[in-house]
């Protein structure tokens, strides 16, 4: 039996949507925090279960009967290694026989000050003894859905990143690797750095948003302290700001791309090109 956690979330979706493509839907168990939110999976089959990572007493049931689990990455920061460690000692309890987990790229070395939370729970998994996954999802273009909005209205976009590239894609590709690591044989004891096939700079995001629209848009690469200001101007709160400028810092110094090409060795198909991610997100 496999577990998603988060199952209703926007990754969590596609996972199971891809685990019903493959396996039958009573091996299925989406493990998430509000069950009602779930009707629909329920109604074609899926196990749902209460999974609250705040709850730990919900997480051992919730892993009742499981051989693997996916942990999805919780979403708030600052407070991810306690819900994490939770979920991983309920897997344990369990006796989960592979956990995977949904990390960052090269967790164990970046700078990016996202990782530190990634980094602790890769070792609180190491730890634990549980044969483990780590899938080190790199950036989603969907992080970029603000963007476009801001560049379709104004012409432009500002950024701190330079002529960096970063490796981003779709969710449906890290989707499509985790169905695989899944329900595919020989990935125990593995990181996988998950990152698109060709990475893209700024300047090419604009440009391809330029083609696709038929409307001149532009990067404006700013220092990063004036990044800063822009964002928190915004009105994005100065703590995330802080996130999204060191971000582009570690887009700037090569953090957030990867020539393994393991995303699409491991999804069995390329990664989604630029030009079809910005179509994907002009359709909303």
């Amino acid at each position: 039996m496999i577990v998603v956690t988060g199952a209703t979330g926007h990754l969590g979706t596609l996972v199971v949507e891809g685990l019903l493509r493959k396996v039958p839907a009573s091996e299925i168990v989406a493990a998430v925090r509000s069950p009602e939110k779930a009707a629909d999976l329920a109604a074609r089959g899926v196990q749902v279960r209460k999974a609250d990572y705040s709850d730990p007493s919900s997480l051992v049931q919730a892993f009742a009967g499981a051989d693997k689990v996916l942990l999805i990455s919780g979403s708030e920061v600052g407070r991810r290694v306690a819900q994490h460690t939770a979920v991983v000692e309920a897997a344990k309890a369990a006796g989960v026989s592979h956990l995977l987990y949904t990390s960052i790229l090269r967790a164990d070395t970046t700078k990016l000050l996202l990782a530190a939370e990634h980094k602790a729970t890769e070792q609180v998994i190491r730890d634990s003894g549980i044969p483990f996954t780590f899938l080190r999802n790199g950036w989603y273009t969907e992080n970029y859905a603000a963007t476009v909005a801001q560049a379709l209205e104004t012409g432009s976009f500002a950024g701190s990143a330079g002529t960096g590239a970063l490796g981003a894609a779709p969710r449906a590709d890290y989707a499509d690797a985790a169905v695989a690591a899944l329900t595919t044989e020989g990935h125990e004891g593995k990181a996988y750095e998950l990152a698109a096939d060709e990475a893209w700079s700024y300047t090419d995001f604009a440009a391809e948003l330029a083609t696709a629209t038929g409307k001149p848009v532009s990067y404006q690469d700013v220092p990063a302290d004036q990044h800063l200001r822009i964002l928190v101007g915004a009105g994005v709160p100065e703590g995330f700001a802080g996130i999204l400028v060191d971000a582009d810092r570690g887009i700037a110094e090569g953090e957030l791309a990867d020539d393994s090409h393991d995303l699409s060795t491991l999804a069995g198909h390329p990664t989604t090109p630029l030009r079809e991610s910005v179509a994907l997100l002009l359709k909303g």
